[in-house]
């Protein structure tokens, strides 16, 4: 028996001595540090069903054992980097990756840790229960910032615009390496109506500085370029407080996947670059995998969601910020 099976069969056992005790399953996941789906699933299991599963497993785990040190150099310069970080960074080093399923490549993942003793940091993950809105209804939009690693070994602030689908979760994502200004958020959206080939009735916001200027009793007042620009557009606005959940949770989740999947250890070069590979990471990742919510590729349910929007026509002149008069 390997070390691994060894470590898989210590756990299967201690599964069910806990429940045994009267843990439930929740504080077994909780004190083991794993998935309750998997504590669930192991108590379901015969020692004939568990051998029988971890002869498979080790059948398909197989398919990625070419790419085992590549995993654990990750593992071990980056210790908290989830399983999901790490079929992306597969995916976008090794063109001739297998088609695995991303159960196939967390089970690989955390054999590669029990196998080299890494610990395994469990990822703190929120989640809000939102009324799904009609296709074409509306859009999310936030920015975020980043500290990024330099090959230099020095550290590089850049900035992000978030836009998201409420409906299909579709995404796309801008950087910069200035903070945002009018001109720049209006570019920004420019770029996300030309990535989804159409507009949303409605976008929603929090009040952010590039885009208000003053917040009168309830009434908001925009920048001179960005209300030239909306106007324009013909498009509804929703004004919301910062971190709000239930407005906007849509698109905070999104920033924070943003970090944490796509710039997370992330090696800064230049702007042009880092946006090329947002790009292939939105195509791959962001866009392709099943939502955990919905349980749908983005790209399949933007199918129908795109039929939904309005028509997206490029600016045929620049919005420039309104100049004051002068004696």
């Amino acid at each position: 028996m390997t070390k691994q099976d060894l470590n898989s069969w210590i756990m299967y056992h201690e599964i069910h001595r806990l429940h045994r005790l009267g843990f439930s399953k929740a504080r077994i996941a909780r004190f083991l540090v794993m998935d309750p789906r998997t504590v669930t699933r192991y108590l379901k299991m015969s020692e004939d069903d568990y051998e029988h599963f971890l002869q498979c497993s080790s059948r398909r785990q197989k398919a990625l054992d070419s790419y085992e040190s590549f995993v654990l150099e990750n593992l071990t310069q980056y210790p908290d980097t989830s399983a999901a970080q790490i079929h992306d960074w597969l995916k976008e080093h090794f063109d001739d990756l297998p088609e695995v399923t991303s159960r196939t490549v967390y089970n690989f993942v955390m054999s590669v840790r029990q196998k080299h003793n890494i610990p395994y940091v469990a990822p703190t993950r929120e989640f809000f229960s939102v009324e799904d809105l009609p296709y074409g209804k509306q859009a999310q939009v936030d920015f975020g910032q980043y500290n990024m690693r330099m090959s230099n070994g020095k550290r590089k602030k850049i900035y992000f615009f978030a836009m998201v689908l409420a409906r299909s979760r579709m995404k796309f994502t801008l950087f910069t390496n200035k903070p945002f200004t009018s001109e720049s958020v209006i570019n920004a959206h420019e770029k996300a109506f030309e990535f989804f080939m159409g507009i949303p009735l409605m976008v929603v916001y929090d009040l952010d500085r590039t885009m208000v200027v003053d917040e009168n009793l309830g009434e908001i007042i925009l920048t001179g370029a960005f209300k030239q620009y909306t106007n324009s557009r013909n498009y509804q606005l929703y004004f919301c407080r910062k971190s709000d959940p239930q407005t906007k949770g849509k698109v905070e989740n999104v920033i924070q996947y943003i970090k944490k999947n796509f710039l997370y250890n992330r090696v800064y070069h230049d702007i042009e670059t880092l946006n090329e590979q947002a790009l292939s990471w939105l195509d791959r990742t962001a866009n392709h995998l099943p939502h955990n919510y919905t349980k749908e590729s983005p790209k399949e349910a933007f199918l129908t969601e795109k039929e939904h929007l309005k028509p997206y026509i490029p600016l045929k002149h620049k919005i420039a910020p309104k100049m004051k008069n002068t004696p």
